[in-house]
């Protein structure tokens, strides 16, 4: 007897997520509130389908993190890069130290980036978590704030832009 068994956990898709392009990429990112320690944990897990962006048909990506609004930009958080690939692994996890209930009034902005030497680096897509996104964006991050303490674990689809912050 033979089996297909699928190991990936299915890629959610909603209505809000079919308007965006799905030629960016996607990412699975984790997050967990820690009541014990104050903070939001943000684990970037990896993306796939990423755009190429290089002469050599890959990209050579990474990932930043911001917790906004933030003038200073003092939340701001990067992957290590990797090289080559259009499927980067990374596994990294990121903490911001705040207060549970200042946690709504914030948005976790994430993008991936193309590292270019010698030039500006190419913006690959991003996502926005926060009370303001739609579909599985604002899920993900509503299920973060209302059950601390659990870590939820989900896939993105990378936009090609970011809508600005009001």
């Amino acid at each position: 007897k033979h089996f297909n068994v699928c190991l990936e956990k299915a890629i959610p898709t909603d209505k809000d997520d079919d308007l965006l392009s799905h030629d960016r990429g996607k990412i699975l990112l984790g997050l967990k509130y820690s009541t014990a320690k104050q903070c939001l944990v943000v684990n970037v897990v990896r993306c796939v389908e990423l755009a190429a962006c290089d002469s050599n048909g890959y990209s050579d990506p990474y990932v930043k993190l911001y917790l906004k609004p933030d003038p200073e930009k003092r939340s701001k958080f990067k992957t290590a890069i990797k090289k080559k690939t259009l499927n980067p692994e990374y596994n990294e996890e990121f903490i911001y130290d705040i207060k549970h209930n200042e946690l709504a009034k914030k948005t976790l902005e994430i993008t991936v980036w193309d590292r270019d030497i010698g030039k500006a680096n190419d913006f690959i897509g991003g996502v926005q978590l926060g009370i303001n996104s739609k579909g599985q964006r604002l899920k993900h991050w509503y299920d973060t704030l209302k059950n601390p303490d659990h870590k939820f674990e989900r896939w993105h689809i990378l936009a090609a832009e970011l809508i600005p912050e009001v």
